[in-house]
Order: structure tokens, then C-alpha cells, then sequence
């Protein structure tokens, strides 16, 4: 990916054509060992059933894209026990290359809108303490602090806190 080129960005909910770019997408962001909880993706099938069952189930997930090549996505993944099906779980990554550029901005703000559309209420995510352009980015569309799990990864000898964060749309 050329971060030097311009590209027209596209956001709409994930389809099954896109799973794989999705997925390449995904394990880039997540090899870069700072920003999500794991540090490769899933394996393709498994990232397969979890985006067929989100259409199934019509869970808010988007994805942003150029072409047929993903280069960010944001879910909100509804809660099903009883008592908490108002709150649901965000999650979301933009490729390196094309970050810094509001795409994770257009991305939340749609996800939540369809969030909110669904019947959520209550918006919750974990967002590492060093992830400071993250945090900027939630506590701006409202996102409040609701407290910090201290030194909760130990990733390559260095401690990281979690920053527990909600919305309430």
C-alpha cells in the first residue's frame, strides 16, 4: 500500500466478497503488536464464520475499503445474556498506511449510527492506555472513562495498561 497516493474510501457494512481482504487487513494490523489483543488474526475460516454469523445476525460491522482491498473495519457486537443485550462491544482497526486520514472516524460514527438504529444503547471497548490517537478518537465522539485495568498485557517485557471506555447512545 502507497501512503503517498490518493485513494476514495468507501464505507458499508462487510459482505462475504470481502472476507478475505478483511481478514489481510485484520492480521496487518494486529502483527504490529500495539494496538490489538492479539498478535496475528484468527485463522481465515474462523474470521469467515465470525463475519457470516455477523451478517446473519445483522451486527453492525463496516468496513472501509478502496477497490476490493480493506483498509479498516469497526463492529459493534451486540451482548446476549439476559440483562445486557442493551450494551454491545466495539471493536475496530485502520491499515497503517491509511490511518491519520478520518477513516476511523467516518467508520465509529457510522457503526454507532447503526448501532443505535438496532436498539444498542450502551457502547463498551478496551483500548490500550498507549494508544493515545485511539483514545483522542473515542473521547470525541463521547466515549467516557470508566476505568483502567493497570499493567493488564505483558507483550515483549513491556506492560500496558487497559483503558475500559462506554458510550451511552
Amino acid at each position: 500500500m502507497d501512503k503517498g497516493l490518493l485513494y476514495e474510501i468507501m464505507i458499508e457494512p462487510i459482505s462475504e466478497d470481502l472476507i478475505e481482504s478483511y481478514h489481510h487487513c485484520l492480521d496487518s494490523v494486529a502483527r504490529e503488536r500495539l494496538h490489538l489483543a492479539f498478535v496475528e488474526a484468527p485463522p481465515l475460516d474462523s474470521t469467515r464464520d465470525f463475519v457470516l454469523s455477523n451478517i446473519v445476525r445483522d451486527v453492525p460491522q463496516l468496513v472501509a475499503f478502496t477497490g476490493d482491498e480493506v483498509v479498516g473495519w469497526c463492529d459493534i457486537s451486540p451482548m446476549s445474556f439476559e440483562g445486557f443485550k442493551h450494551c454491545g462491544r466495539l471493536g475496530m482497526g485502520v491499515h497503517k498506511d491509511f490511518r491519520r486520514r478520518g477513516i476511523g472516524q467516518r467508520l465509529v460514527d457510522q457503526t454507532i449510527a447503526k448501532a443505535k438504529q438496532q436498539g444498542i444503547e450502551r457502547i463498551e471497548l478496551e483500548v490500550f492506555a498507549s494508544n493515545v490517537p485511539a483514545i483522542s478518537l473515542y473521547k470525541k465522539v463521547g466515549f467516557e472513562v470508566e476505568g483502567v485495568k493497570k499493567n493488564a498485557r505483558k507483550l515483549d517485557g513491556v506492560y500496558d495498561d487497559l483503558v475500559e471506555m462506554a458510550l451511552f447512545i
